[in-house]
C-alpha cells in the first residue's frame, strides 16, 4: 500500500532567489534537501479536525421545481437537516448524523443521486497554522525593477510566461475590458493586494464553503493561517498593469473571489456547487478551478456516493454554461494519463482511509476538470513543453499553457532567472508557485480576452475561439524531461490536437485581434 498523504495540491508557493531548489520537493523522481522539503511542507494544511460526527450530503432531484414536500419528509425522517437548496440544478445540501442517511435516502421517489460529499466529521471554526510563504525581499524587489524595460510593471522582467503566450504584445493593443469578469473558485483572494485591488469585483466575490453563500465583506479573503494560492492565481488572470509588482495575462478584466476551500485546504462538492451557481447567477464570463474536489481523487460512477458527486458538479458546471460562463480547470499535476485505460489512485479518500485503487479514468472522474464542457489544462514550462508533473491524455486535454517546471529542466532566457510562475501574495507581497494550478489561470486570462474582444460570443464560441487561436504544438518525442535516458511520458495525437498540448498552446495575441 502506498503511504496515504495530503491531497494533491495544485501548487506551491516559492521565494524568488531559491525557486530552482525548492521546485525539487513537489517534482516527480527528483530528491530534496530537508530544507527544501519544509519550504514546502509550510504550505501544505492539516487535515480539518472535529467533535462532531454529522457528514454532509448532497441530494440529486430534478431540476427546476425544488424538492418536493415528501422528499423533504424524507430527509427529515432520515435524520438530515437541509442546509441550502439550488432549486435550479435539483440539488440538496443537507447535514445528517445518520451513518445511512444516503443508503436511505436514495430508495425516496423523487431522488435521483445522494452521496455523502467528505467522510471526515463536519470541521469545527478553529484554524491550523499553515506557515507564511516566503516571498520576495525590498533588494530582490529592486534587482527585478532594475531589469524592467521601458513601460513594464516592476517585476514583470521576471514574468517569462508572458511572451511565451504573447500576453505582452497583446497588452499592446488592449489590457481587456472591465466589463468582463473572471471568477476565482479557490482558496480566496486577499482583495487588498495592490495588484489585485483596483480589478477586484466585490459584488461577484463570495464565501461559499458551508455550501451556502456567506456575503459577509470580506468573506471571500484568505486567513493568515490559509493558502496564498487563490491570491496567486487571481494575480495571474487580473493583476493590474498599474506600475506595481507583476502583470497579469489579462490586466484590464476583473478579477472575483469565491472562496471553497475549507481552512484545512479542502474542496467539497457542496462548496464547489454553490461556487458555480453564484457564477452564474452573478454573469461571471469565466471561471478559474485550480483544484480537484475533495475527498476523492477520482469518482467512479459506479458507486453511488461518488456518483451523487459527479452528479451535483455536473449539474452546477453545465448551469454555469448555459448562463454564458466559460469554466476552466487544471489538469493536475501528477504526471497521470487521463486518458490510459487504468491508473492507480494511492490518495483517496484524502480525508479518510486511502489505498491503492487501480480506476479507470473513462468512468471514475477528477472533477470538475473531466466533466463536459470544462476547458481541461496542460502545464508548460519555460521551453515550451509538457512540465515534468502535468496530467495528459488524448481526447482530455484541451490546450496548454505556462505552468512552470524546474529550472533544471525548463530555463528561461533572461533576465527571468526562474522557471517557475511569479504572482502576489496575501499581504501584499510576491513569489513562486508552480504547477497546472498556474497554467489553469493563463487560460482563463486569454479567455477573458477574447471575451473582451468579442463582447457577446457565447460560452461555446469563447471556447471554439480559445482552441482554434491556440498554436499548434506537436509531441515532444521522445519526452526525457530529465535527461536520463528513459521515457517520462508517451504523447499519442497529431501536431495539431494531441495528449499532451490539446489544440495547441493558448495566444493571448490572437485572442485579441482576430
Amino acid at each position: 500500500m502506498t503511504a496515504p498523504r495530503k491531497r494533491s495540491r495544485r501548487a506551491i508557493a516559492l521565494p524568488l532567489g531559491m525557486a530552482t531548489a525548492t521546485a525539487l520537493a513537489f517534482l516527480p523522481n527528483v530528491s530534496a534537501s530537508a530544507a527544501d522539503i519544509d519550504s514546502a511542507a509550510a504550505q501544505t494544511a492539516t487535515a480539518p479536525t472535529a467533535d462532531a460526527t454529522a457528514l454532509s450530503y448532497v441530494v440529486n432531484v430534478r431540476p427546476g421545481h425544488g424538492a418536493s414536500a415528501s422528499v423533504k419528509k424524507a430527509i427529515a425522517k432520515a435524520g438530515g437537516t437541509i442546509v441550502t437548496s439550488y432549486d435550479q440544478i435539483g440539488v440538496i445540501v443537507v447535514h445528517s448524523s445518520n451513518a445511512d442517511f444516503a443508503k436511505t435516502i436514495r430508495g425516496v421517489r423523487g431522488v435521483q443521486s445522494a452521496g455523502n460529499t467528505r467522510n471526515a466529521p463536519l470541521p469545527t471554526q478553529s484554524t491550523t497554522d499553515m506557515g507564511a510563504p516566503q516571498v520576495l525581499t525590498a533588494a530582490q524587489e529592486r534587482a527585478a525593477s532594475a531589469e524592467a524595460a521601458a513601460g513594464q510593471d516592476p517585476l514583470e522582467s521576471l514574468q517569462w510566461d508572458l511572451p511565451a503566450i504573447k500576453a505582452d504584445k497583446a497588452h499592446e493593443k488592449t489590457l481587456g475590458s472591465s466589463k468582463v469578469t473572471v471568477a476565482v473558485i479557490d482558496t480566496g483572494v486577499d482583495d487588498t493586494h495592490p495588484d489585485i485591488a483596483p480589478n477586484f469585483n466585490r459584488d461577484a466575490s463570495v464565501n461559499c464553503v458551508t455550501g451556502k453563500p456567506d456575503t459577509t465583506d470580506g468573506a471571500w479573503r484568505p486567513t493568515a493561517a490559509e493558502s496564498p494560492h487563490g491570491t496567486h492565481v487571481a494575480g495571474e488572470i487580473a493583476g493590474a498593469k498599474n506600475g506595481v509588482g507583476i502583470t497579469g495575462v489579462a490586466p484590464g478584466v476583473k478579477v472575483a473571489g469565491i472562496k471553497v476551500a475549507t481552512t484545512a485546504g479542502y474542496f467539497y462538492t457542496e462548496a464547489v456547487v454553490c461556487g458555480f451557481v453564484w457564477a452564474a447567477e452573478h454573469h461571471v464570463d469565466v471561471t478559474n478551478n485550480s483544484y480537484y474536489t475533495d475527498p476523492w481523487y477520482f469518482n467512479c460512477k459506479d458507486d453511488p456516493d461518488q456518483k451523487a458527486l459527479v452528479d451535483a458538479i455536473t449539474r452546477a458546471s453545465r448551469y454555469a454554461e448555459r448562463k454564458g460562463t466559460v469554466n476552466v480547470a487544471a489538469a493536475g499535476n501528477e504526471n497521470y494519463d487521463l486518458a490510459a485505460d487504468s491508473i492507480t489512485d494511492p490518495v483517496s479518500p484524502n480525508d479518510g482511509t486511502p489505498s491503492d485503487r487501480v480506476i479507470d479514468p473513462s468512468k471514475c472522474y477528477d472533477i470538475p476538470t473531466q466533466l463536459p464542457g470544462v476547458v481541461t489544462v496542460a502545464a508548460t514550462g519555460a521551453k515550451g513543453i509538457k512540465s515534468s508533473f502535468s496530467n495528459h491524455g488524448l481526447g482530455v486535454i484541451d490546450v496548454a499553457a505556462p505552468g512552470g517546471d524546474s529550472t533544471r529542466y525548463q530555463t528561461p532566457a533572461p533576465p527571468a532567472t526562474s522557471g517557475l510562475i511569479l504572482g502576489p501574495l496575501p499581504g501584499g507581497t510576491w513569489g513562486y508557485m508552480a504547477g497546472t494550478s498556474m497554467a489553469s489561470p493563463h487560460v482563463a486570462g486569454v479567455a477573458a480576452l477574447i471575451k473582451s474582444t468579442h463582447p457577446h460570443a457565447s460560452a461555446a464560441l469563447v471556447k471554439a475561439l480559445l482552441y482554434a487561436e491556440a498554436d499548434a504544438t506537436p509531441c515532444t518525442d521522445p519526452y526525457d524531461i530529465d535527461g536520463d535516458g528513459k521515457v517520462d511520458a508517451v504523447c499519442e495525437g497529431t501536431k495539431n490536437h494531441n495528449g499532451f498540448y490539446g489544440w495547441g498552446t493558448v495566444n493571448a495575441l490572437k485572442a485579441v485581434t482576430k
